[in-house]
């Protein structure tokens, strides 16, 4: 399999889910600004989403894709879908009691996660009441990760990786077309969440019936229970969850702390975020969803030198393209924010507390990125232990950063926290791997950063200088004129970054990678 090609491909479409992403917090911050209603929307979602993450997207693929791919090289596949059925039925049945207890459970749940909003109550109720409608979409997205886990072992990444955009589209749909006749008209987001919901999972069924692992579902846990492979998974899952739990409570602090803050500051961190997550998800996701079933395979065939090449390639490439996006971020923070935001509702104090926000990210960006690269490197080898004993050592750091930066950064301060708290991860999983002999770097790491770091001091100076030559929030009454200027900008800056990389010698051939 060729690996460039590969993240090329899934790139591509995380780039299409990105620029969908985009185009819908576009129109919900020109039809809702930043308020205390988006900051309850942000809220309610946001805590299917930390659930979904917890039991679905992370612990759980991080538990069944490397046992996963132990069957499918060594078993066979009667085994692998006896497998495939019996974790299905346990995590979806355990999921419905999840959403059931969660909508029963909703007001207590928004309390801890936002207590902020307690001090306006027509806030908390809408908060209350759209966590409600939301919950179900645990559910779905609880499938989604089975499928997607299973396909992208069966190395079909096109099918979860444009699976979001379905999200982005009923989000669209939502803000367009049934937000202006509702009373409430926020409310129309979280019926597009459990619609994107069910249009994720519509997509996984033709896919995962063409390999032959369309899950069957059944009634009887305790069956499912007795299966060696389902008792694994679940031995995995525990340290798992415990190990996004901890990234996830890091999450609800800084939620529950932001709620306290400036009415709009949930929503100026998820515009942020919105725009930081563009190049987390097209680099760090992209790579650590190809990555994972191919170091599962390598360690599977005790190939500990392409395990430790595999490492050495994900993380040049993401040095290569993630620093000069972090300096992107932080030099262009305001073109960016006005360009995309800027419009009906979104005032300019939302553009100055955005792109505030948006600096502290770029400053951890590399960190974020990394973790995911390198955190795969412990989870294929079914060693969840070590990110987990890292992950509470930088939650206690991440915290002891807020309450140094809060005070004097506000909201921003918690995007700061986060990003340096994800640098100490990935420094600690690096060392990790070192200690443990599973990564040895390649030959060149140092002419390579020394290159790196003169192409970014170039891209740094060139993105400054001419982000300064407009007056960004005046062009508001031009919309096409900013969007072309920061075309110009953006066209500018890497023209300069990849031509002084090519002027030093770097080619494009150097970063391709094949594999088994």
């Amino acid at each position: 399999m060729n690996l460039h090609k590969t993240l090329a491909t899934v790139s591509g479409m995380t780039m299409l889910s990105r620029m969908t992403g985009l185009l819908r917090e576009l129109l919900i911050a020109r039809a809702f600004g930043a308020s205390a209603y988006t900051d309850a929307f942000n809220v309610a979602f946001r805590i299917p989403n930390l659930l979904r993450r917890l039991f679905a997207e992370g612990a759980f693929s991080q538990a069944f894709v490397p046992i996963l791919a132990e069957y499918k090289n060594k078993k066979g596949e009667a085994a692998t879908k006896d497998l495939v059925d019996h974790v299905a039925t346990i995590l979806i049945l355990a999921l419905v009691v999840t959403c059931i207890i969660g909508i029963i459970a909703s007001p207590v749940v928004v309390y801890f996660i936002a207590t902020g909003l307690k001090s306006d109550p027509d806030a908390f109720a809408s908060s209350v009441l759209m966590t409600r409608i939301m919950f179900p979409y645990i559910g779905f997205m609880a499938f989604v990760a089975l499928s997607g886990g299973i396909l992208n072992t069966w190395r079909q990444f096109q099918v979860p990786a444009f699976t979001p955009v379905l999200l982005n589209f009923a989000f669209i749909g939502a803000s367009l077309l049934l937000a202006p006749h509702l009373e409430q008209p926020v409310y129309a987001l979280a019926f597009a969440v459990v619609l994107g919901g069910i249009l994720q999972v519509a997509m996984q069924v033709p896919a995962l019936y063409r390999i032959g692992m369309l899950p069957r579902i059944g009634f009887n846990p305790k069956f499912a229970l007795k299966d060696p492979g389902v008792q694994r998974v679940l031995r995995q899952m525990v340290p798992a969850v415990v190990a996004v739990s901890v990234a996830q409570i890091s999450i609800i602090i800084n939620t529950n702390i932001a709620s306290h803050l400036a009415s709009g500051s949930v929503s100026w961190l998820t515009y942020a975020d919105r725009l930081m997550e563009f190049p987390t998800a097209l680099l760090g996701v992209a790579l650590g969803t190809i990555l994972l079933p191919s170091l599962s395979k390598a360690h599977a065939d005790s190939d500990h030198a392409e395990y430790s090449s595999l490492l050495d390639w994900g993380l040049r490439l993401t040095f290569l393209i993630a620093l000069p996006s972090a300096v992107g971020l932080a030099t262009l923070s305001e073109p960016l924010t006005t360009t995309l935001f800027h419009y009906g509702k979104f005032d300019t104090q939302a553009v100055t507390m955005t792109s505030r926000a948006l600096v502290a990210y770029g400053v951890g960006l590399i960190g974020l990125i990394v973790v995911k690269i390198l955190a795969p490197g412990f989870y294929a080898k079914q060693d969840i232990r070590t990110p987990v004993k890292i992950g509470i050592v930088v939650l206690v750091a991440t915290q002891l950063m807020n309450l140094m930066f809060v005070p004097t950064f506000a909201h921003a301060g918690l995007a700061l926290s986060v990003g340096l708290g994800a640098c100490l991860n990935a420094g600690f999983l690096f060392w990790g791997l070192r200690q443990r002999g599973i990564y040895v770097p390649q030959h060149g790491w140092g002419i390579f950063l020394a290159k790196l770091t003169g192409a970014l001091f170039l891209l740094a100076g060139v993105a400054l200088w001419t982000a300064g030559q407009f007056d960004w929030v005046a062009m508001r009454a031009t919309p096409l004129h900013r969007v072309g200027a920061l075309c110009l900008v953006m066209l500018a800056c890497g023209v300069t970054y990849f031509g002084a990389l090519l002027a030093m010698g770097f080619r494009f051939r150097d970063f391709k990678r094949v594999t088994s």
